[in-house]
């Protein structure tokens, strides 16, 4: 089976029992470190509830992430009124935080309903800063088709996703493989991102739990990196300054919208 990243032939390592019925082969690549479980049959059933029931820190992941994010945004990203997209936004939580924060964020999910940011959707003509894309990346089957089309909307992605370690862990020594729901499916290490920066011509900086693909050169990733983690003390409040929150005029907005369309 060849690599999905780097095109290597994989190596077998492991198997496991996904959804407590499957069992499925898992490939790491020796070039790149990507693993991957075999051409994913199961997926169809994996996505009855396309946000799994056992991803009990959905909401406040959420509200952890848009306080970070409000400050990267900040940090490299200082135009105002921008256009962000949250791609594979789930819900639209994190969307509905940031526009409340003031950022001028749209919504897309083809696997899920729009809840709380319905009316925002992503329309392909606008023109967008960044992509945000959380926990999303284990969930690509093709994640080099996958990240082309986020690139083709922006070259600058900030997304969330746990990196397997160099070292391997059992099909029973890590939570992250999510055998009991069988929406993970691709795993990354630290050199697979680096390989994936590489081949587009792009930067990648991780931020502990925020990670960023980006076409700029950021000198003091470090520092971000330290100040990212002050948004425990609500540091992330002095980076709202100058910011007017979208709460109201999008009350306002979704209204005047709802009498023609009927979208409440």
């Amino acid at each position: 089976m060849k690599c999905k990243i780097c095109g290597t032939n994989n190596k077998y390592i492991f198997s496991a029992k996904i959804l407590n019925k499957y069992n499925i082969k898992y490939f790491l690549c020796p070039n790149c470190g990507f693993l991957q479980t075999e051409e994913p049959y199961w997926i169809e059933e994996a996505y009855k509830n396309s946000i799994n029931l056992s991803d009990t820190g959905y909401i406040q992941r959420n509200i952890n992430l848009s306080k970070k994010v409000s400050i990267l945004l900040r940090l490299l990203f200082c135009e105002y009124n921008k256009n962000y997209l949250d791609y594979a936004g789930g819900y639209g939580i994190f969307v509905r935080l940031m526009r409340d924060m003031g950022f001028n964020f749209y919504w897309s999910d083809k696997y899920t309903d729009n809840i709380f940011a319905k009316g925002f959707e992503y329309n392909d003509a606008d023109t967008l800063k960044a992509v945000t894309t959380f926990e999303s990346f284990e969930h690509f089957i093709n994640p080099m088709n996958e990240i082309e089309k986020i690139l083709l909307l922006s070259k600058n992605i900030i997304f969330t996703t746990e990196l397997l370690p160099s070292i391997v862990p059992k099909s029973d020594q890590w939570w992250y493989y999510g055998l009991e729901h069988g929406q993970h499916v691709s795993f990354y290490q630290q050199k697979t991102m680096h390989f994936i920066a590489a081949y587009y011509k792009i930067n990648y900086y991780n931020f502990n739990s925020l990670q960023l693909f980006t076409d700029k050169y950021i000198y003091f990733p470090l520092l971000i990196s330290i100040v990212l983690k002050f948004t425990k003390f609500d540091f992330n409040e002095i980076f709202k300054i100058g910011l007017k929150s979208k709460t109201v005029s999008d009350n306002l907005e979704i209204s005047k919208k709802a009498n023609n369309e009927n979208i409440l």
